[in-house]
């Protein structure tokens, strides 16, 4: 879903707009590949032989012509674990107010964060949260129930609201959180990958940490592709501060676009290819594209999932 495609501009309720997100991605859905992962699939699952026909739902056999059984509260058929990093660095691009249509890194994890919660409730999947910095701000274990995803929406608004300063050593929180997962989990963690220090092989190592139990990772690289990949600045004089180190310097981005795009595309490269030797799902996502990047991914995680 795009954001624009949400009409109100400002993140009153972010039980609404993931709500919002996730219906406008399940309509997109009956003209993708994914046809057939309707609003049902959440509730119901395909009747098999010899299962007692007690909760077979015959309204939706009247209108499919297929049988299905009702899902309820207590199947939960996966564990999930959010992880969301709030360094200094996701909340890039400065902006006044978080907004459908004016995102930062955080904001735009946050609302993600708040769609999949929506639609793993919707498939009566449990789920976690963990949120880090320069300390282990919070952490909950994977929950099925109404009053446990309540509880993490609110801190989910609570970090839309916030305001960081604090750089951060992502492979030691990632240790930290790996040893509170026990049972085998789909983790999904939100990063833009920036840190202080290039302790590159300490951060896969921790990740390697979270497959632990054999569960499965997906990093999500959130970045903002038009300034943070392109470097598609206006070429006045800039003056550029890193927001973890506090490092300051004064360029012509003309001057430095070319040779920038080039270390950066050797970034990104480089962590493709790391994670692919680790077997760590990778995504990237341009925080200005919409939320369907991490949507399909859950449903194409989720359905490999065994």
């Amino acid at each position: 879903m795009n954001l624009s495609e949400v009409k109100s501009a400002e993140i009153k309720n972010l039980d609404l707009l993931a709500k919002q997100v996730v219906e406008g991605f399940i309509t997109g859905m009956h003209k993708s590949p994914f046809h057939g992962f309707s609003v049902e699939f959440s509730e119901h699952k395909l009747y098999n032989k010899g299962e007692s026909t007690r909760h077979i739902d015959w309204k939706l056999f009247a209108k499919t012509e297929k049988l299905y059984t009702k899902k309820y509260e207590e199947e939960t058929n996966l564990r999930c674990h959010i992880i969301i990093d709030n360094s200094a660095s996701m909340h890039y691009p400065i902006v006044k107010k978080q907004s459908v249509d004016s995102l930062n890194k955080i904001g735009f994890s946050t609302v993600a964060a708040a769609a999949l919660m929506e639609i793993l409730k919707r498939q009566r999947d449990a789920v976690g949260l963990s949120i880090y910095s320069n300390i282990y701000e919070y952490y909950a274990p994977e929950k099925g129930s109404e009053r446990h995803r309540k509880m993490l929406l609110h801190q989910l608004e609570q970090l839309l609201l916030s305001k960081s300063k604090a750089s951060t050593e992502t492979y030691k929180y990632l240790h930290e959180i790996a040893e509170k997962i026990h049972r085998r989990s789909l983790i999904f963690l939100f990063t833009d990958m920036f840190q202080t220090t290039k302790e590159d092989e300490a951060l896969f190592e921790a990740l390697r940490h979270l497959k632990y139990n054999k569960h499965e990772v997906v990093l999500f690289h959130t970045y903002d592709a038009e300034t943070e990949f392109n470097f598609d600045f206006d070429n006045s004089p800039k003056k550029m501060v890193d927001l973890e180190s506090g490092i300051e310097i004064n360029i012509h981005s003309e001057n430095v676009q070319d040779q920038y795009m080039k270390l950066i595309n050797n970034y990104f490269n480089n962590l493709k290819n790391k994670c692919l030797q680790y077997k760590i799902d990778y995504v990237s996502v341009d925080i200005k594209s919409g939320f369907n990047p991490v949507l399909t991914k859950y449903l194409v995680s989720r359905r490999n999932f065994k």
